[in-house]
């Protein structure tokens, strides 16, 4: 092993190489070996047309992650689990076609690298069937220069599947907390632990290089055997980074409450404002049974831990990030991903193993526009590639998912109070449209498969049948056809329709307290 500054990192990777990157948005992203590629690479014009490749996002929309290589010349292919957080320069160069673009399953690349790891000639899954993964569809496609066949559709024992062939890994740069003189590397203050250890054994296969960014270096012989999560005989070089470059997630540099090291009272967490979001939560948390493994999605979704707070009944709750995070309370908005007072925090292709096999009670996800047969699209809208994370393994697997969004978007202002509430402003756009730009979620495949689905929004709650989306729920003080019906680009089943819980629309609840007994 050696030390060795960012800017040296550049010069070893060879050009044409494929690197695997880890990190999940800005939680354990080696952030200073990437702005040491980026320095050198503009001061060289190497490493040339390399290929990169992540299960998750890597960065955040402004300054980190994939930021670093959106320079023409520099980069052929990027393929990723999400897009969303890669940064307006690599988004651009993936909508104007400048750069290959896939997008695959971000459970599907974790279980990816062990894959590759041991030698396997690659991955095969049912995830993603019926979506637009599938290369029936678009094959994870992201714009027309991404020709190259990265995932098959193959039948084996009677059964369709997909199959993701292994891809040969030069480098893998990956992140800890702390290396010691061997380069044994810790993952102490990192809020989870991903697939650090898989990237750099997928890596070693092929007799590539491991570069690890950390905290600090300590002398050999002083860490903990199991405190060890990536051995040193993995690992080619270290590099110290700058506390700015090593942020805990995109919002906190550091919070020993996110890695576990200290726990937090729950009612110190500031409860949710009175808005579509907490209207939503509220509404959202009546689909959770007492005991039952929930995961919970990014957005709106991560508000349902806070009602259950604010409610009393936090502790009734198991509840699941793919991350690999497990109990506690799950943080919102830009330190997403991780938790409060996590009960257990496990490697996040461990976690896709569970999911996978149907191992979560309900999921509540985000809902950014479905069409008349319950498809769902979260990863692409108006050419503007986001990606599908960790949702179509979460709801290939899901008994009880919930779709948790406003019911349009874009300028939509409400009042709520008094147990009512009102649209004072439409949003431009509508999400119930006729048919989504791209399926992440193929609702009559969950239909046929017996999936129960929810889709719950401020002013209405639908249910997905085999023949279509059924309005069950209107919220008080909203009126059906011009606030609903007339919000929509199709008609849905209209039968038997109640009137949410005006609790619900109220400054003080009490109805999931009183569920939870």
């Amino acid at each position: 092993m050696q030390v060795i500054n960012a800017d040296d990192v550049g010069a070893l990777i060879p050009d044409d190489a494929t690197i695997f990157l880890g990190g999940l948005a800005v939680t354990s992203l080696p952030e200073e070996i990437l702005q040491g590629v980026e320095r050198h690479f503009l001061k060289t014009g190497h490493p040339q047309m390399v290929s990169t490749w992540a299960c998750g996002a890597v960065g955040n929309s402004g300054e980190a992650g994939m930021k670093h290589f959106a320079h023409p010349g520099m980069i052929r292919r990027v393929v990723a689990g999400h897009f969303g957080q890669t940064g307006k320069e690599m988004m651009k160069m993936v909508f104007d076609g400048e750069v290959e673009a896939y997008n695959f399953p971000q459970g599907s690349l974790s279980h990816l690298t062990r894959q590759i790891a041991n030698k396997s000639p690659g991955l095969l899954t049912q995830v993603g069937l019926g979506t637009f993964v599938d290369p029936r569809q678009e094959g994870g496609r992201m714009n027309p220069r991404s020709t190259a066949p990265l995932v098959k559709l193959v039948a084996f024992e009677g059964q369709e599947w997909l199959y993701y062939p292994s891809p040969k890994i030069d480098v893998a740069i990956i992140r800890g907390t702390v290396a010691d003189e061997r380069g044994n590397i810790t993952l102490d203050k990192e809020g989870v632990l991903l697939e650090q250890l898989s990237i750099a054994q997928a890596a070693k296969r092929w007799g590539g290089k491991v570069f690890v960014q950390v905290e600090r270096i300590v002398k050999a012989g002083s860490l903990h055997p199991k405190a060890v999560k990536v051995p040193g005989f993995l690992v080619d070089y270290v590099i110290v980074a700058q506390p700015e470059n090593h942020m805990q997630t995109i919002a906190t540099q550091f919070n020993p409450a996110l890695c576990g090291d200290v726990q937090v009272p729950t009612g110190s967490l500031t409860p949710m404002p009175l808005d579509e979001r907490k209207v939503i939560a509220r509404r959202a948390a009546l689909e959770v049974k007492p005991g039952s493994l929930t995961n919970l999605g990014i957005g709106i979704p991560a508000g349902i831990p806070a009602v259950a707070a604010e409610e009393g009944v936090a502790d009734s709750l198991t509840l699941s990030i793919e991350s690999g995070v497990n109990g506690g309370i799950p943080a919102q908005l830009g330190d997403f991903g991780l938790a409060y007072n996590a009960e257990s925090i496990i490697e996040q292709s461990f976690q896709f193993d569970f999911y996978d096999g149907g191992g979560l009670d309900a999921s509540f996800l985000g809902l950014a526009q479905s069409d008349a047969h319950g498809n769902v699209n979260v990863s692409k809208f108006n050419g503007r590639p986001v990606g599908c994370g960790g949702f179509i393994n979460i709801t290939r697997s899901t008994k009880n998912l919930v779709f948790c969004g406003t019911f349009t978007a874009g300028g939509l202002e409400v009042a709520i109070g008094e147990g009512k509430l009102t649209i004072v402003k439409e949003g431009r756009s509508k999400k119930f449209i006729q048919q989504v730009e791209q399926i992440t979620f193929n609702g009559h495949d969950a239909a046929v498969r017996g999936q129960n689905v929810l889709f719950v929004t401020e002013r209405a709650v639908l249910k997905l049948c085999e023949d279509g989306l059924e309005l069950i729920e209107v919220a008080p003080g909203i009126d059906l056809q011009r606030d609903v019906l007339d919000q929509m680009d199709f008609q849905p089943i209209v039968r038997n329709v109640k009137v949410m819980d005006a609790g619900i629309f109220s400054a003080t609840w009490g109805g999931l307290a009183a569920l939870h007994g």
